[in-house]
């Protein structure tokens, strides 16, 4: 059988990663990170993940990670790309209303040329990481709060619960974000990770937990020591070697 390369995305809210794995999800180049332009219709994301493809080796088929809520290749709702100038900044409605039923995996596979998968990035950056045994649960932190659920490999129909209120009106999504680690410092901010994941430990009763995304090596060593031996620290990179193995999974 003939190898197949995946052109793998992960598009953040700060930044857009990309590159060319084969099967065994080796990289065929070095990665490409380009800054999340803004204001970001879906045409201009679509633009600039076919230039940056431009500049990697060719593949036969694409997996693009983006944020919010994505069904079968339709974004229900996306948290940044609808905002003026990026994560936190003020909303424009008529942004909203243009990505609001976008069928981007239709739009990408169109200006790629090949078969293209698009899911939310914390799904694909767990289909990088997941054993598939048990129910395993994946966290990214990142500019924002990523979550995917499996079972026995299975990914679970995505819940956007990192919009939901932890406190005082505050959103997980908020509460554990960039700006709040910065605000906070590594040290505070890491405290209110491991008091998240207690809180949500009898919510999921997961077998394994995955915490990922660019701020997770940001957690201290007594955050580390307090979250237990059922949570694994992984690299940002299963992101991309996700690109690969979200094509074997089976999807709700």
């Amino acid at each position: 059988m003939t190898e197949q390369l995946t052109l793998a995305v992960d598009c953040g809210g700060s930044g857009i990663k990309a590159n060319v794995l084969d099967d065994a999800g080796t990289a065929h180049a070095p990665a490409l990170r380009v800054p999340t332009p803004y204001p970001l219709p879906p045409e201009l994301l679509v633009d600039t993940i076919a230039e940056i493809a431009t500049r990697l080796p060719g593949a036969h088929r694409a997996t693009v990670g983006m944020p919010g809520m994505i069904r079968h290749g339709v974004v229900v709702h996306t948290p940044h790309y609808v905002t003026r100038s990026g994560p936190r900044s003020r909303v424009d409605p008529e942004l909203a209303e243009r990505w609001r039923s976008t069928d981007i995996r239709a739009a990408l596979q169109a200006r790629l040329g090949m078969p293209t998968l698009v899911l939310n990035d914390a799904e694909v950056h767990g289909a990088g990481v997941i054993s598939s045994s048990g129910v395993e649960l994946v966290l990214t932190l990142g500019t924002g709060l990523g979550a995917a659920m499996f079972d026995g490999g299975r990914l679970a129909p995505h819940l956007e619960w990192s919009r939901a209120p932890v406190r005082r009106g505050t959103s997980y999504d908020t509460y554990l974000g960039e700006p709040e680690r910065r605000r906070l410092g590594d040290g505070l901010w890491s405290r209110r990770v491991v008091a998240v994941v207690d809180g949500l430990r009898p919510v999921f009763w997961w077998d394994r937990l995955y915490l990922g995304g660019g701020n997770a090596r940001r957690l201290s060593p007594t955050a580390l020591h307090r979250l237990g031996e059922d949570t694994v620290i992984v690299p940002n990179s299963a992101a991309l070697v996700g690109g690969v193995r979200a094509w074997d999974l089976p999807l709700p």
